[in-house]
């Protein structure tokens, strides 16, 4: 038997086939070849047609079943991963009313921002634990001031992940982790925050039905077995946003644990059993995948604009060969970078800054002295002194940190990178090779429990190797120390 696992990014779709008994992958692929359009019809928004998505997981699935070979009919379950806070209205009938706003997009910034002022920080913070900032409840909010036509015709609004489950099996129904991102969840009263919805002025009945994780949800109809290859009937047993999936598919589920993610931005991930936070801003506060009223974890996310990018953006003006050519001519520098330093926010306002826009600084250059090499390691290091930064305050939120675990993409790869991360925090870092296609496929197994199973499928498949700190603080702490002030300097003069 199999389980299937889709990841809807807004680049593709990705699936997955594992093996139901070990948790072995069959098959990843993912659609289309290139990326998939993005609208944007003014300035900082973004719109994707749901039914584009839609388009692909059938492209997609028709072709992993063909070319892994198998017999569709002992598919056995489905779960899904998708780009998280984007919003999706559809008519009675099912239809979308419109393009997805998806998480990008910014339209919604000051409407959340004016609710946060209004309703008070205090109770937004004790209560969703998160400012509604730019979040899929503003976006509905948007919509119904500025496309009233549009707005009269809503019968649910969904999260992009329910979309693709109610085409699956016609059943249109969410979850609280879905609503939880959306800053759609009351953690104080356990419900709908159906307050926020009508200070916006929005029906609570839009809200569609919740439903539990790891159970099932709903069954694939003949319309979605036709549409796809599915077999009629299995059921869809796990749903999450592509953050909280990531954690799950890196066997992160338990107060103290993290998963990261190195690629153009980075994200911080952090599983807490706390639901205090001082951080409602900087830090998003989500229900975890294994969130209950019995088990209150929650994921802290943190996200680095600037990150990968830096690095990226190094290689292609420097003209340099590759990733690994930079690592090497890097790894011949010393810790510290002689004195170089580089503050790598050069990728839009930092939310972790107070969303400030600082840019990217290449700090102490001495001409006479300092070559590409230099610029090599003191961006990794800069980009690792990032997220230490960005633990620093999670940490001062309470979160704890005890293990890190984290996909093996372009930054992790890095000695340089990941050594100073585990050297700085004091603790190991345990590198995967896996995908949150793999993880949601996995995760249909999760309806017994056994989350240490699952745990195990990851250790015997994914493991790649792990990162421990090193014995000699010394030069990390004052390389990190020296980078602080610069960026703390720059930060003053702001």
């Amino acid at each position: 038997m199999y389980y299937i696992g889709y990841d809807l990014g807004s680049s593709s779709v990705k699936v997955a086939l594992v093996d139901a008994e070990t948790g072995e992958g069959i098959i990843s692929l993912n659609e289309p070849s290139g990326e998939m359009e993005i609208h944007a019809p003014q300035l900082n928004w973004a719109e994707q047609d749901p039914n584009m998505w839609w388009n692909y997981v059938c492209v997609a699935t028709k072709r992993a079943i063909k070319e892994a070979n198998i017999d569709a009919s002992k598919i056995s379950g489905i779960g899904i991963s998708y780009q998280m806070h984007g919003l999706v209205v559809v008519d009675k009938n099912g239809k979308s009313l419109r393009n997805s706003i998806i998480w990008c997009d910014s339209r919604a910034v000051s409407i959340g921002n004016k609710a946060f002022d209004t309703l008070g920080h205090d109770k937004c913070t004790s209560q969703l634990l998160n400012s509604p900032g730019n979040f899929t409840a503003s976006k509905l909010k948007w919509v119904r001031d500025n496309e009233r036509e549009i707005y009269s015709q809503i019968h649910k609004y969904m999260l992009p992940g329910d979309f693709i489950a109610f085409k699956l099996t016609g059943k249109i129904n969410t979850t609280k982790n879905g609503l939880s991102e959306g800053i759609l969840w009351d953690y104080q009263e356990e419900r709908v925050a159906n307050w926020l919805l009508e200070y916006y002025g929005i029906d609570p009945d839009l809200t569609p039905e919740i439903v539990e994780n790891f159970k099932e949800q709903s069954y694939v109809n003949a319309q979605g077995a036709s549409e796809t290859g599915l077999p009629v009937g299995i059921p869809i047993t796990y749903r999450a946003g592509d953050q909280p999936n990531n954690a799950l598919s890196l066997n992160v589920f338990n107060h103290g644990e993290v998963a990261a993610t190195g690629g153009t931005s980075g994200v911080i991930y952090a599983v807490t059993n706390q639901k205090q936070s001082k951080e409602a801003s900087r830090i998003n506060h989500f229900a975890h995948v294994n969130y209950s009223r019995e088990c209150a974890n929650l994921g802290k996310l943190l996200c680095i604009n600037g990150a990968g990018i830096q690095y990226r953006w190094l290689k292609d003006n420097l003209d340099s060969n590759s990733y690994e050519d930079m690592n090497t001519k890097a790894n011949n520098i010393p810790v510290g970078s002689e004195g170089v330093c580089v503050i790598p926010f050069g990728n839009g306002a930092e939310r972790m800054l107070d969303n400030k826009t600082i840019g990217t600084h290449f700090c102490n250059l001495n001409l006479n002295k300092h070559n590409h090499s230099h610029l090599y390691r003191a961006a990794l290091e800069g980009i690792a002194f990032s997220f230490v930064y960005g633990m620093d305050i999670l940490k001062n939120d309470n979160a704890d940190i005890k293990v890190i675990r984290a996909g093996n993409d372009n930054l992790f790869r890095s000695e340089i990178f990941s050594n100073t991360v585990a050297t700085l925090i004091g603790h190991d870092i345990e590198i995967y090779n896996t995908t949150g296609a793999i993880g949601a496929a996995r995760a249909v197994s999760l309806t017994d429990g056994d989350f240490k199973k699952f745990g195990r499928y990851i250790t015997a498949n994914d493991h790649v190797m792990t990162y421990k700190p090193l014995e000699n603080k010394v030069p990390y702490l004052e390389a990190y120390k020296r980078w602080k002030k610069e960026l703390e300097t720059i930060l003053n003069n702001k």
